[in-house]
């Protein structure tokens, strides 16, 4: 026989779910995801009984099950429906789970960074970001923690350290360091959902959320800087095949797209095709100029600028997400099923493929 659940524990269970059930409904109308509407939280009765919680919780477990990753980092960034508290709930809803799979460590790791990118101050440099820091502010989610850090924890400094000295988007993303730093999460097993552990991995995930808009931002501004060069040299086209372009690309084409996926990287759920495409796009552009691949040709201004574009982004706005969307975030669906800042959608991306493929068919 189970043992009776206390009348608090049915009310705060049932409070929960009345919070979390709009937000899961609307998630799965965005994500056309088909499930039945939940009679009694449709309802929002203020003193349900114990089979109406029961019902509750396992709508909310079926939706748990459904709802992958990815699907919830885009949601999380795209609505309003989801502020500082709701993220809380989310968070102390997924931290309550007894089952920690993979799926479930993941979509905590992501919650974590989101909730703490929310309440930390846009302007904070990155030396402010301590354990210390980070636990103030997770303190609503987590509780007070005690933060005697584990020596394993150290690797995840080694991991920052290797993508501070990345000088592109292309060298983060496909010079091993992501992958380190998703090994580090993995090797952590159950140690993941230590309170100071989930403390150090949001550290962790915040600041390489910010070197990878830095990167990205400094990409694009390379980019233009380069098409400016490019035009200033009497060239009107480029060949940008790798990049899914044309052979003979017009160069005030590209600066418009530049310009879009400005406003459109700016959302912190960035990754798959456009990812690629920008990747490639700079590679295609060094080429032209004679550059090595992966070359720092930020100007002063170009650095500045994406400095402040990569803190303005860290602070996970809803209004610049939604921009993201309208400039065509959504095309990222071949690589939506990848971690987040992966743009190698499948196993073995070949950067030249594009390009190859391309002089086939001609």
């Amino acid at each position: 026989m189970n043992p009776t659940t206390p009348v608090q524990d049915l009310a705060a269970q049932w409070n929960s779910a009345r919070r979390l059930y709009p937000i899961y409904f609307e998630l799965a109308r965005e994500f056309v995801i088909d499930v039945k509407p939940c009679p009694d939280l449709e309802g929002a009765l203020d003193t349900p009984g114990r089979e109406s919680v029961e019902q509750a919780r396992q709508w909310l477990d079926d939706m748990d099950q459904r709802i992958q990753v990815h699907q919830l980092r885009q949601f999380l960034q795209t609505s309003s429906l989801v502020d500082q508290s709701a993220l809380a709930e989310l968070l102390k809803h997924h931290l309550a789970k007894t089952a920690k799979t993979d799926a479930v460590r993941d979509k905590i790791d992501f919650l974590l960074v989101q909730y703490f990118s929310q309440a930390a101050p846009s302007r904070l440099d990155d030396d402010q970001v301590d354990l210390s820091y980070v636990a103030q502010l997770l303190e609503p989610a987590l509780g007070e923690v005690e933060l005697r850090t584990p020596v394993w924890l150290n690797s995840l400094d080694r991991v920052l350290e290797a993508a501070h000295r990345c000088r592109s988007l292309d060298e983060l993303l496909h010079g091993g360091v992501l992958a380190q730093g998703r090994k580090a999460k993995a090797q952590a097993g159950d140690l993941f959902f230590l309170p100071v552990a989930l403390v150090a991995f949001t550290r962790f995930g915040y600041l390489m959320r910010r070197i990878f808009f830095r990167l990205m931002l400094g990409d694009l501004n390379t980019i233009l800087d380069g098409l400016t060069e490019l035009e200033d040299k009497g060239i009107t086209t480029l060949d940008c095949r790798r990049a899914q372009f044309s052979a003979e690309e017009p160069i005030n084409r590209l600066r418009i797209i530049c310009q879009s996926w400005k406003v459109m990287f700016q959302a912190e759920y960035s990754s798959g095709q456009p990812l690629r495409m920008l990747v490639d796009l700079r590679a295609s552009v060094d080429q032209a100029l004679g550059r090595r691949p992966s070359a720092d040709a930020k100007s002063p201004a170009a650095k500045s600028e994406a400095k402040k574009g990569a803190k303005a982004a860290a602070g996970g706005s809803a209004p610049a997400a939604k921009a993201a969307r309208a400039a065509g975030a959504s095309a990222d669906a071949s690589g939506a099923h990848s971690p987040e800042f992966d743009v190698s959608g499948e196993p073995a991306w070949d950067p030249d493929a594009g390009s190859q493929q391309s002089t086939k068919k001609k």
